[in-house]
């Protein structure tokens, strides 16, 4: 007999009487709303030339919405095990001191719904915390590759609009890495092409690794056309992040092979990556893209110069007399040195959420501080910078050392927890999606979370947290 509350019809009670394989269905299409609102809305910035990227965070106001009530439907189904405490109660401190970071900082707005063009402030990290939660509650095989397979759609939807950004140098706004410099790189509905390189590489790793466990030949031709597909593309984001990910992503492949007992044959699918990215580098040889006739990575360009003081006056222009912009190493260090020392200033709770180019600011340059918005006070700083490519540090950063200690234990727990399920059950879904947390981890010491990226991140950390057995 359906439960009931009091005298209401069996429709208007249908969270009691949802099973699990009906939640998980449903659970699963709310992923894919998280992973989807927030490109499909990044599409109207980027074909109408509008700056609306606060679009972008509406999208993932959305899905996050949406996972917020799948979410509370699992805690009350119980649907969470207790075997996931850990990872689940480190993720509930992540959100606590968010809003202990977001009550200390300067500006509560921005604390809350993040700097605009960004949209990773309380509100954001909320969601993310959701996403995880309704992902972790699945049940069975059949959802987690209903995940999967929007992963690989995403990347797909990237990757063509990508495509369009290449060989037009339109729809874009890192057409150029410098005045100079015209070289059409790629950042699909991603928002920048090192946030594109994120959502490729799990792309990349999602396709590769599931054509090798599925039995289905048109599945697998698909899943291995797409991998070709985000090799090529990853290829134009002229990221140091891209390569890594590319490479990351064909250790998967490998992993995957062995720990499945899969045919050695299945070693070929890493030319579905290898060919198109050699592809790619002979096309910007040949002088083919832009106004270069020689491939090389531009990362400190991209995301300093192309994305935070051009796109979205987020920071100021880079100081050409503090650093070499063309040397990756050089940015990445001087950057993490100076968020270092922003640390040891704010370390118990941050700058506040997306404010870590706040407390480097120095000058109100030529506008009316009473007057001016944030936008217009940060463009007049040169060196100042509102992300640091490296997670951890930046998390540290803006919401304080107790937080960044919960988020890594949020990801190793994921981590061990993940593997220790394969161990038990050799389900080859619970390693693939163990594997993609991993790179992401790895990743993460190179480039930092956005809205176009982490609702992915954390529904593949949620999956690698179900314990089940392999559906056949």
């Amino acid at each position: 007999m359906a439960k009931q509350i009091f005298n209401s019809s069996e429709k208007t009670n249908f969270i009691l009487n949802m099973t699990e394989e009906k939640y998980s269905l449903i659970a699963s299409w709310g992923i894919l709303s998280a992973v989807f609102c927030t490109t499909i809305a990044t599409a109207v910035p980027v074909f109408t030339g509008n700056k609306l990227y606060t679009i972008s965070a509406m999208g993932l106001t959305l899905g996050g919405v949406i996972c917020m009530i799948l979410a509370l439907i699992g805690i009350v189904k119980k649907y969470i095990s207790k075997s996931v405490i850990i990872p689940v109660s480190a993720m509930g401190v992540t959100v606590v001191w968010a809003v202990l970071s977001l009550l200390t900082s300067s500006d509560k707005n921005v604390g809350m719904n993040g700097f605009p063009g960004r949209g990773e402030g309380l509100l954001a990290i909320i969601f993310y915390a959701c996403i995880f939660l309704t992902a972790l509650s699945l049940k069975g095989d059949k959802a987690r590759n209903t995940v999967i397979g929007g992963i690989i759609g995403n990347g797909v939807i990237n990757s063509i609009v990508g495509i369009l950004q290449i060989f037009t140098g339109n729809y874009s706004d890192f057409n150029r890495a410098s005045l100079k410099l015209e070289v059409n790189a790629a950042s699909g509905l991603s928002q920048t092409p090192l946030f594109l390189a994120m959502v490729l590489s799990i792309s990349t790793g999602a396709a590769l690794s599931y054509a090798l466990i599925t039995k289905y030949k048109s599945t697998k031709a698909i899943c291995l056309i797409s991998a070709c597909l985000f090799s090529f593309v990853t290829m134009f984001t002229y990221s140091f992040v891209g390569i890594c990910g590319l490479v990351l992503s064909a250790a998967v492949t490998v992993i995957m092979v062995f720990a499945a007992k899969a045919p050695k044959l299945n070693f070929l699918s890493l030319f579905s990556v290898i060919v198109p990215a050699v592809a790619a580098f002979l096309i910007v040889q040949g002088g083919n893209i832009g106004n270069i006739d020689s491939y090389r990575l531009y990362d400190g360009r991209l995301f300093w110069f192309a994305d935070s003081y051009m796109r979205i006056n987020s920071s100021g222009d880079y100081d050409a007399d503090a650093i070499d912009i063309d040397d990756i190493a050089d940015v990445h260090y001087n950057m993490n040195r100076k968020t270092m020392n922003i640390i040891e200033n704010h370390g118990f709770t941050g700058t506040g959420p997306d404010q870590l180019a706040y407390p480097q600011i120095y000058t109100y340059g030529m506008v009316d501080e009473a007057m001016a918005t944030v936008e217009d006070v940060v463009i007049f700083n040169k060196g100042v910078f509102d992300r640091v490519y490296n997670e951890y540090l930046y998390t540290a950063a803006t919401r304080g050392i107790p937080s960044a200690i919960a988020f890594v234990v949020t990801v190793l727990g994921v981590l061990v927890i993940g593997f220790r399920n394969f161990k038990k059950r050799k389900n080859p879904v619970t390693l693939l999606m163990t594997l993609l947390t991993a790179i992401s981890a790895v990743l993460f010491l190179i480039c930092c979370t956005s809205t176009a990226f982490t609702p992915i991140f954390w529904a593949i950390a949620g999956c690698a947290l179900v314990n089940a057995k392999e559906e056949k």
